[in-house]
C-alpha cells in the first residue's frame, strides 16, 4: 500500500509540474493560425476565435470576433465587464436599447472600450471588422428585450 501511495503521489507531483509548465508557456497565435468558428444564436453572421481561456465557463477569457461590413450586434448587455479592442476596420458603437447609427461613436482600428456590467449597448461593423473581446467568463450576450 505504501508503494502504491508513493506511486500516486509521484504521479500527482509529476502531473502538477507538467500542468504548471504548460501554464507558464507563452500562448502564441499568428493571424493565419487562428481557428475561426461561425457564431450561432444572436451572434449569427460573425465568427469567433478563442485566444485564451474558455468563454463559456468561469475565469478570464479573450476571444476575437470577425464581422462583415454592416454586421449589427443588436442591443445587449453583460453580467461582467467587457473589454473591447478594435483590431481591424471600424466599429460604430452606441449605448441604449435601439440601434441609432447617427448617435454612434466611430471607433477606428486601435480603439478600446470598457463596458461596465449591465450597460445596454450595440455595435455595427463598418468594413470588415475584427474586435478582441475579453472579460471574466462566462462571456455572455444578454439581448435587450425590444420595447423596454
Amino acid at each position: 500500500m505504501k508503494l502504491f501511495s508513493s506511486f500516486v503521489l509521484g504521479m500527482l507531483v509529476t502531473a502538477g509540474a507538467t500542468l504548471a509548465a504548460m501554464q507558464s508557456a507563452p500562448v502564441i497565435f499568428t493571424p493565419n493560425s487562428l481557428h475561426w468558428v461561425a457564431a450561432t444564436g444572436p451572434a449569427k453572421g460573425s465568427w469567433n476565435a478563442v485566444m485564451v481561456g474558455n468563454p463559456n465557463s468561469s475565469g478570464n477569457a479573450i476571444i476575437r470576433v470577425k464581422m462583415p461590413d454592416g454586421y449589427t450586434n443588436r442591443p445587449h448587455y453583460h453580467s461582467h465587464a467587457e473589454y473591447i479592442t478594435v483590431i481591424q476596420g471600424t466599429l460604430l458603437f452606441g449605448i441604449g436599447d435601439t440601434v441609432n447609427k447617427s448617435n454612434a461613436r466611430v471607433l477606428p482600428t486601435g480603439s478600446f472600450i470598457m463596458v461596465p456590467p449591465g450597460v445596454h449597448h450595440w455595435s455595427v461593423a463598418k468594413g470588415d471588422t475584427i474586435e478582441q473581446v475579453g472579460g471574466e467568463g462566462p462571456l455572455t450576450n444578454i439581448p435587450v428585450k425590444q420595447g423596454m
